[in-house]
């Protein structure tokens, strides 16, 4: 209409934009999205079997612990090749020892997971079945010396023989172009672009632009590039939520426990519930109604 000037939505500015940056745990997901791939599972299981021309993808069963819906253990992968052989290989990227523990923990709850499925009697007087174990770590810090192979009872037991003993095969990378030298030399490519870029989304992208280059995990990279860069990337805010979730539980255990001794000294008639507030700052007009409330019905 004349007369009338039309008004603009209203653009968001890019100071209200959120703000990507690649997560804490970048190249766990790229390890975790890699190797749920059975393509690039089988390249895995050659690089540490290449004497095996025998065994196909159809052999391979991924039993990964997730825990996707529970707080309960998880592990980076593990996979059995028939029923013959179960491989666990986790990745870190800083040295400890304490992997050696936690391989023995998802070990025992992987047989157990097995043991189940095969629905095996474990208090039965026949033998049952067991997979023969083989754990690996691959470890994407800088070797410096340290040894292929860590183990319980050297580490934790001054070497002593000892009632169980867990071996872990540590794996560098670095020989040949196999698909574990293949993923270690992605990490040390996309920590190098974290320390020029810091942990932004162009680190990311340079990161893929020059393992693709350097004919580093070139296919997967390039043939799922969009999914790469969203499993790397996260929004700034979810550490906000992070910081205002555990801020809220504080709150809310400091809240509960100010009101349980409320309701105490209420029955030990050390206060009356008109003093609560004077107590228990924690507390609401409303928490203090429903205290009332709940003293009068106990009374009644």
């Amino acid at each position: 209409m004349q007369g009338e000037t039309l008004q603009e939505e209203p653009q968001e500015r890019p100071s209200e934009k959120k703000e990507a940056f690649a997560k804490y745990t970048a190249k766990d997901s790229v390890f975790s999205t890699l190797f749920r791939d059975k393509k690039y599972l089988m390249q895995l299981y050659h690089a540490l079997h290449p004497e095996d021309a025998e065994t196909t993808e159809d052999a391979l069963t991924d039993i990964t612990i997730r825990n996707v819906l529970t707080n309960g253990i998880y592990n980076d992968l593990c996979f059995r090749v028939g029923d013959k052989v179960m491989f666990l290989v986790e990745q870190q990227s800083s040295w400890t020892m304490n992997i050696i523990v936690r391989v023995l923990m998802y070990l025992a709850q992987t047989y157990h997971e097995y043991f189940e499925e095969q629905d095996a009697d474990l208090y039965g007087s026949r033998k049952v079945h067991v997979p023969e174990p083989e754990l690996y770590m691959i470890f994407t810090g800088e070797r410096a010396g340290r040894p292929e192979t860590i183990s319980l009872s050297r580490e934790f037991f001054g070497g002593k023989e000892c009632a169980i003993e867990v071996k872990v095969k540590v794996l560098y990378g670095g020989k040949g172009n196999d698909i574990i030298s293949q993923y270690v030399a992605f990490t040390k490519v996309y920590n190098e672009q974290v320390k020029q870029y810091k942990r932004s989304r162009k680190a990311v992208t340079e990161t893929i632009r020059i393992c693709k280059d350097r004919d580093v995990l070139r296919e997967f990279l390039a043939g799922r590039e969009k999914e790469v860069i969203s499993i790397m990337m996260a929004l700034f805010d979810e550490e906000k939520i992070m910081r205002t979730h555990v801020a809220s539980e504080k709150k809310a255990a400091s809240k509960e426990t100010a009101r349980k001794a409320a309701e105490k000294m209420l029955r030990d008639r050390k206060i009356t519930v008109d003093e609560i507030a004077e107590y228990f700052s924690e507390l609401s007009v409303e928490d203090i109604q429903e205290i009332e409330r709940g003293m009068l019905q106990t009374v009644s």
